[in-house]
């Protein structure tokens, strides 16, 4: 079919009739004219009005959170006083070795070594973050970071 300004129609069921209400009980919409009941909900501005001046106290009562929490998930923090007494001298330090030793969780996808306390012993820190100086004391105790 062409289109033309008098072939064009709205979509089927996209076009109601207006609902008459509060034209007589043989209408099917008197009396309470589809409102329901007494009370609150029958009324002019009833309904949502009261409902929203709750939730607006609500909201004043909350307190507001500040700033945002980071989706991305912290390493697991590794003190150098945990790596002297359960590793051994020439020993390697990775995600596994950690796990298995029971110093970090075997969920734990990173890990972070922190200058909590002091070592030396040397030890092959492989694929670990360190802080700086975490750095520095492992690499004056001889260890190798890689």
């Amino acid at each position: 079919m062409a289109l033309y300004i008098h072939t064009i129609k709205p979509a089927k069921g996209s076009k109601h009739s207006r609902k008459l209400i509060g034209r007589g009980n043989a209408s099917g919409h008197g009396t309470s004219s589809g409102r329901g009941g007494k009370g609150q909900t029958a009324r002019s501005g009833g309904r949502r009005g009261l409902v929203l001046k709750s939730f607006k106290f609500l909201m004043q009562s909350t307190k507001k959170l500040r700033g945002f929490k980071s989706l991305k998930e912290k390493p697991a923090e590794i003190y150098l006083s945990d790596l002297s007494k359960r590793f051994n001298d020439g020993e390697v330090v990775n995600l596994m070795t950690l796990k298995e030793r029971s110093i970090i969780n075997d969920t734990a996808k990173s890990a972070k070594i922190v200058s909590t306390g002091q070592i030396e012993k040397k030890l092959k820190v492989e694929g670990i973050l360190c802080t700086a100086q975490a750095k520095e004391k492992l690499l004056a105790a001889g260890c190798e970071i890689k």
